[in-house]
């Protein structure tokens, strides 16, 4: 019988992996597996428990606030502001920054951007929700974190991950050296390693979308999708459409079995919908990891310069010929701008 590796192992011995690490950034990490079993825990009693339905507020994305999005929040701000190896952290749920105030946080060398509760508006229909994250060396030398210590590049974070709350909760990281998914053991208690070296494959057969939204979509998008559902035996079209409605569940399905995860501009939303600092990044850090790719549309995500902690971009990510399809189709069908101005 194999060994079984849990995730507390994992990181220490991995830890070496890390150029600066002297045990923070594999601390940090640790923190986050402990807030997400406290989260698995409420998650799975949601239904029997007063988590459901929501508490009357609008957070700063003008999203109504469900209950169990508060909590899920609160416990990772806790769980994050006690080891002292993380100075501030950036939640959707709060328009400012929050500094970590304890005897060792100005030291410390790490911040972190955090989505609680990604997909949140399917917590009353038990449908997959999920948290992710995303961990940068922070830019400020000492004292408290500041605003600029977030406004990096994707291409700077040294770790970044996602915890899916489904049929089992798993939790799925990198620190750029490769993607591991750990699957969470209830019977001990422990994230097990039971995804490791994951890799996602070049070619998909899904695409997902809310196609509810298609006549808003670029014509490049719309040109995809009827791409996706033309027959041709020899691309193996028409593909699957999946679309469950929360990223981490979409993202994690297509990272596994090959697709492409799209969420566009729209009328309604012109710079997208995706929060660049809590979803786009940290994800976009998953797959390049996995060997696929993000892209804006146009741009690689992970290069775009945030200028506000909730930015917003479009999304196109999964598998890498599928991702470069649907930016061969965008930069074909979009409308110079010299063209536009007429």
């Amino acid at each position: 019988m194999a060994q079984v590796k849990t995730l507390g192992e994992f990181i220490v011995e991995k830890q070496a992996d890390f150029q600066y690490s002297k045990g923070e950034l594999s601390r940090l990490l640790s923190d986050i597996g402990i807030a997400a079993k406290i989260v698995h825990r409420e998650v799975n009693k949601a239904g029997i428990a007063d988590i459901l339905g929501e508490t009357g507020d609008v957070n700063i994305q003008g999203e109504n606030v469900k209950k169990l999005d508060v909590y899920a929040n609160n416990q990772f701000i806790a769980a994050l502001s006690v080891g002292g190896e993380c100075c501030a952290i950036a939640s959707e749920e709060n328009e400012e920054i929050i500094i970590v105030d304890n005897s060792v946080s100005a030291a410390a060398k790490y911040v972190v951007a955090l989505d609680p509760l990604d997909g949140s508006s399917n917590i009353d229909v038990n449908v997959s929700i999920g948290t992710i994250f995303s961990i940068y060396r922070r830019t400020s030398l000492s004292g408290p974190g500041t605003l600029e210590d977030f406004l990096q590049p994707g291409t700077e974070q040294v770790a970044a991950g996602y915890i899916l709350y489904g049929s089992s909760t798993m939790m799925v990281y990198t620190t750029g050296k490769g993607v591991n998914g750990f699957t969470l053991d209830p019977s001990i208690g422990e994230f097990c390693l039971s995804h490791p070296n994951m890799q996602t494959p070049k070619k998909g057969k899904i695409y997902s979308i809310n196609e509810g939204n298609y006549v808003h979509f670029p014509e490049g998008v719309k040109k995809f999708i009827k791409y996706c559902q033309e027959e041709d035996a020899a691309t193996e079209r028409p593909y699957s459409s999946r679309y469950i409605g929360s990223a981490v569940a979409d993202f994690h399905r297509n990272l596994i079995k090959g697709g492409v995860f799209l969420y566009p501009t729209t009328s309604a939303s012109p710079k997208g919908k995706l929060r660049l600092i809590y979803e786009c990044n940290p994800m976009a850090f998953i797959i390049e990891q996995a060997g696929g790719k993000a892209s804006t549309g146009s741009k690689r995500i992970l290069e775009v310069v945030p200028t506000s902690l909730h930015q917003r971009s479009p999304l196109f990510i999964g598998s890498k010929d599928m991702v470069e399809k649907v930016e061969d189709l965008i930069a074909k069908h979009s409308i110079p701008a010299a063209k536009a101005a007429k």
